[in-house]
């Protein structure tokens, strides 16, 4: 676990790793903006020592430590709560879904994330670099920024997504395989994954563009409406892309059935001209003493050019019909 303590105002930036999480104190003045960055919240003693450094209720520890939760929004007298999933790519698996909690409070923003990752690190660099307006404003600014952060890193995979599934309908349409099923369904599975995460996170963000925590300003619930879109663009790309893979699916499955079908009507043209041929032989192979075609000198050429001649007729029918 590190934690790492940012202050900064528009004149001022300072940054340091904290080691002694108890000894975190915010600045009495309340006139910088001081933004503590969790990495890790598997240790119950570090979150407890913040929680009681800042005032943080234990049921909200207990939820910040509780990383398989449900995304929420929880308003507490001093401070807001926010639990949200954070995603990105995550190579040949597809993407990974980690917690991300965030404190807002009176000068200062918590967040506490279950790993160190790239989700933030954009919004690092435009504190570290200086200038802009998020050196300028409030607490509840860097809270927004934050959001939408998280909510920009669905776009990434939404995009992969995308890609991965042009090129399984580009399979599905010309050869079709086992692996082909496979990636479907895969593909199936972490959608409905990514859809656990996108859809309570646009009902987390409505909930913040509609409220009126007095931590965040008027001024800011247009910012929070445009994260809403921004949440609401990717739950509906979601939502289309898992009805495009059942689609796929399905054209998947009639190619499958099509193409059985194709086998059986080959197999059975195949056994009916024999059925023919076969009675032919029959007649032949009976054990009557007294036959005579089997004593004709032209008898067993006669019997070959009847086979012959029958199943040509039958394909020249069946071609005819357009059967085969």
């Amino acid at each position: 676990v590190t934690v790492t303590v940012i202050d900064y105002d528009a004149a001022h930036f300072s940054e340091w790793r904290c080691t002694r999480p108890e000894e975190i104190r915010l600045p009495p003045s309340r006139r910088t903006v001081t933004w503590i960055i969790v990495d890790g919240v598997h240790d119950p003693a570090i979150v407890e020592a913040i929680g009681n450094a800042l005032g943080i209720h234990p049921l909200t520890q207990e939820d910040i430590m509780n990383t398989r939760q449900r995304p929420k929004i929880e308003e507490y007298e001093d401070y807001l709560y926010v639990a949200v999933r954070a995603v990105n790519l995550n190579g040949d698996e597809g993407f990974r879904s980690r917690q991300v909690s965030l404190l807002l409070g009176n000068g200062y923003i918590v967040s506490f994330q279950e790993q160190p990752d790239e989700t933030f690190n954009r919004i690092l660099k435009r504190l570290r670099a200086g200038g802009g307006r998020l050196r300028s404003v409030g607490p509840d600014y860097l809270f927004y920024a934050l959001l939408d952060a998280v909510v920009d890193g669905y776009f990434g995979v939404i995009e992969d997504f995308g890609e991965r599934i042009e090129t399984i309908e580009e399979e599905v349409m010309a050869e079709p395989d086992r692996e082909t099923l496979q990636a479907i369904y895969a593909v199936k599975r972490s959608l409905i994954a990514l859809r656990r995460s996108a859809w309570p996170l646009r009902d987390v963000v409505a909930q913040l563009e509609r409220g009126e925590s007095p931590l965040i300003s008027d001024a800011l619930h247009i910012y929070f409406r445009d994260v809403y879109d921004h949440a609401i663009g990717v739950a509906d790309t979601v939502e289309t892309y898992r009805d495009m893979m059942s689609g796929i699916l399905d054209i998947y499955l009639s190619s499958q059935s099509s193409r059985m079908n194709e086998i059986m009507k080959v197999l059975t043209i195949i056994a009916t001209i024999f059925i023919p041929l076969t009675f032919i032989a029959g007649i032949y192979g009976m054990n009557f003493e007294y036959m005579p075609e089997l004593s004709h000198p032209f008898g067993y050429p006669a019997a070959i050019i009847s086979m012959t001649a029958v199943a040509a007729a039958m394909l020249i029918y069946f071609r005819r019909k357009k059967w085969i």
